[in-house]
C-alpha cells in the first residue's frame, strides 16, 4: 500500500552497461546509491519481450537513491536509456507554472484571489454556457468572479484546450493569444463551483505571470528557476542537438511488442522553430537530470540540491503542498496534485511520466517513459518494487544529508 501515493515510476537494467549509463553523477548534493535493483527486476520481463521499450526510474529516501535505466531510448538504433536523454513531460509542465505563480505570491505582486481580469482585461465580462428546459444552448453572464486560484486549480470552468490548440497542438499559439481565445469562449460552469481538468486555465496563469513580470513566461522560468537549479536542458523549443538526444515515442499494447510512433498530435512536427510557442499546461522538454532537480527542490521545501533557495519554506507549504480548492472538489494546489496531510505533491504526464515527492519523509519517486496507450502492466510491478524500496530499513549514517535543512 505504501506506493499508492505515486502513479508510477521505476526502471530496470537489462545489463550492467545500461545501468552504468544511468548512474552518472546527476545530483549535486551527497547521494548514496542504494545498490538495490527492485525496479530493474520488476520491468525486466517486459523489456525482454519488447512490450516495454525502455524506462527510467528513481526511488529516493532521505539521501539514499535507487537509480535505474532499463531498455532503450531508441529500440531500432539500440540507444540505451540514460539520464541525459530529452523527453516531453506533457502535463508535468503545470507544476512549473505553479512555482512561477508562487514566486509572485511570495513577492507580494499578486494575490491568489485576485480577479484574472485585473491583469487580463479581456476576462472582465465572462459568459457561462447553459442549457434551457427545451434543450437549447445559450449563455448567461457569469455570477462569480474568475480568480487566479480558480484557473490554477482547474475550477475555472474551462475546457481542456482552446480550439486553436485542438487543431495545432500545445505549441500552436502564444500564451497571450491562448488567453485571449479562452476569454472569448463560454465557461462550462460558474467559476469555483466544479472541477474540470484544463490546460487552458494553466496557460491563463502563465499569461498573468508575463503581464506581472514584464517578461515572456519562458524567460521568467529560465532566469528564476532553470538557471538557478542548473536545469541546463529545460526548454520549450529544443535545438537540433537536444532533439538528437530525445527518447523515442512508442505505442504500447498488452502482450504485443511496442511500435515506434513518429509524433503525437498534441506535439506535431517540427518540434522547434519560430512557430513553436511555450505552453504552460503541457509542452516542456527536459532530461531526467533536470526533472530530478526540480522535484527535489519541491521535496526540500524550496531549496535545490545545489543549496540555492527558490522559494521560502512557508511559501511551498502554503501554496504548492496544500490544496487551494474547496474541500468538496478534491486536492489540487497550483499545478500539482497534493495530499497535505501525508506530505505528498507531484504530477503525471500523458505519455507516462510521473514524479511525486513526500516532503515530510524526504521521499521521491520518478518515472520516465514516452508511451502512447493505456495497457501498461509493468506499472503494477513498479508499485510493488516501490513498496519494497520504501519499506526497507535504509542506512543514511554516511550520507551528508544537508538537503532540505537550509533556510
Amino acid at each position: 500500500m505504501r506506493a499508492k501515493w505515486l502513479s508510477g515510476v521505476a526502471l530496470p537494467a537489462i545489463s550492467a552497461l545500461l545501468l552504468a549509463g544511468c548512474c552518472c553523477k546527476a545530483v549535486e548534493a551527497k547521494v548514496k546509491e542504494s545498490k538495490t535493483n527492485f525496479a530493474a527486476a520488476a520491468v525486466k520481463p517486459y523489456i525482454e519481450s519488447g512490450e516495454l521499450p525502455g524506462i527510467i526510474s528513481i526511488f529516493y529516501k532521505n539521501g539514499v537513491q535507487e537509480t535505474t535505466c532499463s531498455g532503450w531510448a531508441d529500440v531500432e538504433k539500440k540507444i540505451p536509456m540514460s539520464l541525459d536523454r530529452m523527453f516531453m513531460q506533457c502535463s508535468q509542465t503545470k507544476g512549473f507554472c505553479g512555482v512561477t505563480i508562487a514566486i509572485l505570491l511570495e513577492e507580494g505582486k499578486i494575490s491568489l484571489d485576485d480577479p484574472v481580469s485585473k491583469y487580463l482585461p479581456e476576462f472582465k465580462n465572462l459568459k457561462v454556457a447553459v442549457k434551457g428546459k427545451d434543450g437549447k444552448k445559450s449563455t448567461v453572464p457569469a455570477k462569480n468572479v474568475l480568480t487566479i486560484r480558480m484557473v490554477m486549480n482547474h475550477t475555472g470552468g474551462y475546457q481542456f484546450e482552446i480550439p486553436t490548440k485542438q487543431k495545432k497542438g500545445w505549441p500552436g499559439c502564444s500564451l497571450r493569444d491562448a488567453a485571449r481565445e479562452a476569454a472569448a469562449q463560454p465557461l462550462l460552469f460558474e467559476p469555483g463551483t466544479k472541477m474540470k481538468y484544463s490546460n487552458t486555465g494553466i496557460d491563463i496563469g502563465a499569461a498573468i505571470v508575463e503581464v506581472v513580470s514584464g517578461q515572456p513566461w519562458e524567460v521568467f522560468l529560465k532566469e528564476r528557476l532553470f538557471d538557478k537549479l542548473g536545469m541546463k536542458d529545460a526548454t520549450f523549443n529544443p535545438t537540433e542537438e537536444q532533439l538528437s538526444r530525445a527518447i523515442s515515442m512508442y505505442d504500447v499494447k498488452k502482450g504485443q511488442k511496442a511500435k515506434f510512433r513518429k509524433f503525437n498530435k498534441w506535439m506535431p512536427l517540427p518540434h522547434n522553430g519560430p512557430n513553436v510557442h511555450p505552453s504552460a499546461g503541457a509542452g516542456l522538454w527536459l532530461t531526467t537530470n533536470d526533472q530530478l532537480k526540480f522535484y527535489k527542490m519541491l521535496m526540500n521545501l524550496g531549496v535545490g540540491d545545489n543549496g540555492v533557495r527558490i522559494l521560502k519554506e512557508e511559501t511551498v507549504k502554503k501554496y504548492l503542498a496544500k490544496s487551494t480548492r474547496p474541500e468538496k472538489l478534491g486536492r489540487y494546489s497550483l499545478g500539482l496534485l497534493v495530499n497535505e496531510k501525508i506530505g505528498i505533491m507531484g504530477h503525471g504526464g500523458a505519455w507516462g511520466t510521473s514524479c511525486n515527492v513526500n516532503w515530510k519523509k524526504k521521499e521521491l519517486r520518478l518515472k520516465v517513459v514516452q508511451l502512447n496507450g493505456k495497457d501498461r502492466p509493468w506499472d503494477k510491478e513498479l508499485n510493488k518494487a516501490a513498496n519494497k524500496f520504501f519499506s526497507q530499513k535504509i542506512d543514511t549514517s554516511d550520507v551528508d544529508a544537508y538537503t532540505g535543512r537550509l533556510k
